[in-house]
């Protein structure tokens, strides 16, 4: 029986998304992984409004970022609005839609370091962890590490090649993150120790620079859905539930953790790479004994 055909990609089938992309990564510099975000986004609006985003009417765009944005969190409809201004402001530049078209679409009110991140604490790291033990795990084992100890994020994971690591010097470097900077991070002996036995005894031989691969064929170098999907299980055979379920619950775990054991808010900036601190500053409402050392009486009337 021959093998069904495989169906065409979104760039396939509107090849304006592919353009799109083109354009993006010359004239923004925005990651893969937010346009790829960005094209479920606007795969969607095409279903929603047609094929022909040159007709697209201001009202009927309104419509579809509100009409999405009801069915998500604020999270979801404020990135609803970013891809689709990105993607209008494409048309308006290469002159497939009027000037100022942009300008349709609503914002929505966010609050800066208002929600407190999802996080484990250190009882579930430690089983999280464990999860992950014997042989049949060493890859999975030595992920997990580079995500709850450096935080790392799961495109950084999967992107870590061979070249990026200084045994000598006991660091690893990370190249083409959202900074696109290469920086440079010590590599701790307990995650050595796992990226060692996984090298030695648990990666499959594949002709790639990448560090970690898939464990079934066809095998290939992990993308970052892999990596989330490895998390996702790793949560479930350790028995934690948490509304988050992806690797930025481990980053936010380790951040956490640093705090907890006396580590700065500079320092946790420094680790996970925030170029500046008030993104970090979110991570000190988790720190509940610090925040009631600092908190104040309040001044009225004492409560019943």
């Amino acid at each position: 029986v021959d093998p069904l055909p495989k169906p065409p990609s979104p760039s396939e089938q509107w090849p304006i998304l592919g353009e799109f992309r083109d354009w993006m990564l010359r004239n923004r510099g925005v990651l893969d992984s937010s346009l790829d975000t960005y094209q479920n986004i606007l795969v969607h609006m095409f279903l929603v409004l047609g094929d022909a985003p040159e007709a697209y009417s201001a009202h009927a765009i309104r419509e579809f970022v509100l009409g999405r944005a009801g069915m998500h969190g604020v999270a979801h409809a404020r990135m609803t609005v970013t891809a689709t201004r990105a993607f209008l402001r494409f048309l308006i530049a290469t002159g497939r839609c009027p000037a100022g078209r942009d300008q349709a679409i609503p914002n929505f009110a966010g609050w800066q370091l208002a929600p407190v991140p999802d996080f484990l604490n250190d009882a579930d790291i430690t089983r999280i962890v464990a999860a992950c033990s014997g042989e049949a795990r060493l890859r999975d084992r030595a992920v997990i590490l580079f995500l709850v100890r450096l935080g790392l994020r799961a495109s950084e994971v999967a992107n870590l090649e061979f070249d990026h690591i200084d045994w000598r010097n006991g660091r690893i470097a990370i190249r083409g993150g959202k900074s696109r900077r290469e920086e440079w991070l010590p590599l701790p002996q307990e995650v050595g120790e796992a990226l060692l036995a996984y090298l030695d005894r648990g990666r499959p031989t594949l002709t790639t620079p990448r560090v970690f691969v898939t464990a079934q064929n066809p095998m290939r170098p992990m993308s970052r859905f892999a990596v989330n999907c490895l998390v996702q299980a790793a949560l479930d055979r350790a028995g934690i539930q948490s509304g988050r379920r992806g690797s930025h619950l481990l980053r936010h775990s380790a951040a956490t953790a640093m705090l907890r054991h006396g580590v700065n808010l500079a320092g946790v900036g420094a680790v996970l790479r925030h170029r500046s601190l008030s993104t970090t500053m979110q991570y000190a409402k988790v720190d509940f004994a610090l925040l009631r050392e600092i908190a104040q009486p309040w001044a009225g009337e004492a409560a019943c």
